[in-house]
């Protein structure tokens, strides 16, 4: 990736930059900030500030003179396109989940990718327990000094990134949280949560289970879609959250089925949304 032109102003703006080191070090072993400064045109002091905050994250190592990948879970799911689509709307879904989280609480965080923006948002945070089946939240997490991470075990899912299966199903049930936060991959007018796999439906169904509250994070575009297994439905959970492209008319139907919330997703605006809640 060259930022060879950068913006009118002369400053690249730090993600594109730290996208641009981390697609160099998927294809090299090694970096040096003299190279790295000369592909991003910038300075050998912003080159060092970049790799700083990567290293912070995990994603890579300092060495004198450069970086080195991180020893750490490198996956590589795919996910990345499928969290930039509605990526404003998945984010203030996550920002106003993430209000809900209080320390010393315990949670369960499922695959998909709007949680795990959520799972972002919490690396910070102290005093958390967190349990998951999805291998992409385990690894936002993993360096997370404040948060105990419990991955359960199971067989991982074909072209997906998480776990599913008996053993799965057997360690959720030894276990209990105060939050789940959940995504789907659809939910009718009538309130009824679907996924396209059997497998995750029963994950799902024993997340509520074994969480005092459950919460499902979905954002607009998922509103009125079904898929191949109905697994429950807005009246057995504490409430969707979803974002503010949903239709008037939709958003009142589903609210006599249960309840919902709806966040300020600022799609026509090109900063990170603040999520702000209406009625």
């Amino acid at each position: 990736m060259s930022l060879s032109h950068p913006t009118e102003r002369g400053h690249v703006p730090a993600p594109l930059r730290q996208a641009a080191i981390r697609q160099m070090l998927g294809r090299h072993s090694s970096v040096s900030i003299v190279e790295l400064a000369e592909e991003l045109k910038v300075s050998q002091m912003t080159v060092r500030r970049d790799l700083d905050e990567l290293a912070r994250q995990g994603e890579l190592r300092r060495t004198h003179g450069g970086a080195v990948p991180a020893e750490r879970m490198a996956f590589s799911f795919g996910l990345e396109g499928r969290r930039q689509a509605h990526a404003r709307a998945k984010q203030a879904i996550a920002a106003r989940a993430a209000e809900l989280v209080a320390p010393g609480q315990r949670l369960i965080l499922d695959a998909g990718t709007t949680v795990l923006e959520l799972a972002h948002l919490l690396r910070d945070r102290k005093d958390l327990t967190v349990i998951t089946p999805s291998l992409a939240v385990a690894a936002e997490l993993q360096f997370s000094d404040g948060i105990e991470v419990i991955l359960v075990g199971g067989s991982v899912r074909s072209g997906a990134a998480s776990l599913a299966g008996v053993i799965t199903e057997t360690v959720l049930d030894m276990l209990r949280a105060d939050l789940a936060f959940t995504g789907t991959d659809g939910v009718d007018l009538d309130g009824n949560l679907y996924t396209a796999d059997l497998r995750v439906a029963r994950v799902d169904q024993l997340i509520r289970r074994r969480a005092a509250k459950t919460y499902v994070l979905a954002d607009s575009s998922k509103i009125g879609q079904t898929a191949l297994v109905r697994h429950g439905r807005l009246a057995q959970i504490e409430a969707l959250i979803t974002d503010d492209g949903i239709a008037r008319a939709s958003l009142a139907k589903l609210r006599r089925a249960g309840q919902v919330i709806v966040v300020k997703a600022g799609h026509s605006r090109p900063s990170r949304p603040r999520a702000k809640e209406y009625t």
